[in-house]
């Protein structure tokens, strides 16, 4: 890594732990006040990327910047404004059952990942550049030696076990936080469809948006590697008041940001990230339904 690469990697760590929810968190967790962060965060974007039109050394960083300014203001558009539009129907709305409100969060999740792959596109990107492809699926893994994977085998294999693994942890840590009786699992089967349409969307939502866009502006401009981890830190932090919640959460959405960034960057494609992410988000997705069909939730 050059010189110049080293201090452009970190100058994009500092920017995204910067625009990441860390500030929301030690500002609630630790001091208890609730800054107006979305205009702090998205003031310090525009004037870095005012900035990096006359400073060289983050003229590189342009795209970056650009795209995470792009999902903050698309984020406050379609998350708070869409919601509350005298337009958006009732059925989608917040007090609306289960299934009408997961459906209407998912359909701002979407206008939000749709809004980035037009940015991206209008920047001159091609949609193979920020892996919107389904890539080379036998593509080999790059050695694990921490996971022991000391040897090389495809992503048919390492992708399928993986989707297993972690839906079985996701589910392991709801089971222990939740506790579901047999009844409200039964009571929760008729809305396995919707779960299943949930996941999908939720899950092409975040690897768009999240990843697969700050992966492909990132893409030479950064080592891989530092791309990788940065985008994983940053995915993580996002769950602290997410599924799962905490810093268990973040621990988890961390580990599981490094794997399907790893299966973006090797494969140089979206499916083996979107279709371990969708098994995740099947686990998630069945026991917010049980929530909804048991008294006070889970």
């Amino acid at each position: 890594m050059t010189e110049q690469m080293k201090r452009t990697t970190s100058i994009a760590w500092a920017i995204m732990l910067l625009v990441s929810l860390l500030p929301n968190i030690i500002g609630k967790e630790i001091f208890g006040q609730a800054l107006p962060w979305l205009a702090i965060k998205s003031g310090l974007l525009v004037a870095l990327l005012a900035v990096g039109f006359v400073v060289p050394l983050l003229r590189a960083l342009r795209p970056f910047v650009f795209i995470l300014l792009l999902i903050h203001g698309a984020e406050y558009l379609f998350y708070s404004q869409m919601g509350r539009a005298a337009w958006w129907p009732a059925g989608l709305g917040a007090s609306a059952p289960f299934a009408g409100q997961m459906l209407g969060i998912q359909l701002q999740r979407m206008a939000v990942s749709l809004t980035v792959l037009v940015g991206l596109l209008l920047i001159g990107y091609r949609r193979e550049q920020f892996f919107l492809t389904r890539g080379q699926l036998d593509a080999p893994i790059g050695l694990v030696r921490w996971l022991g994977y000391n040897k090389t085998e495809p992503w048919t294999r390492f992708g399928a076990h993986w989707a297993i693994y972690i839906t079985l942890g996701t589910l392991v840590f709801l089971v222990i936080a939740g506790r579901p009786s047999l009844a409200a699992l039964q009571a929760a089967l008729p809305y396995l469809p919707v779960v299943l349409l949930l996941a999908a969307m939720n899950a092409f939502s975040e690897e768009l948006t999240y990843r697969a866009s700050l992966l492909g502006v990132l893409d030479g401009i950064i080592e891989p590697r530092q791309a990788l981890y940065l985008t994983a830190v940053f995915f993580g932090l996002a769950h602290y008041y997410g599924v799962p919640y905490g810093i268990i959460g973040v621990v988890m959405s961390t580990f599981l940001g490094w794997m399907l960034g790893k299966a973006m960057l090797e494969t140089r494609g979206f499916f083996w990230a979107w279709f371990i992410h969708f098994w995740q988000d099947v686990a998630i997705f069945s026991f917010m339904a049980i929530g909804a069909v048991t008294a006070g939730g889970l």
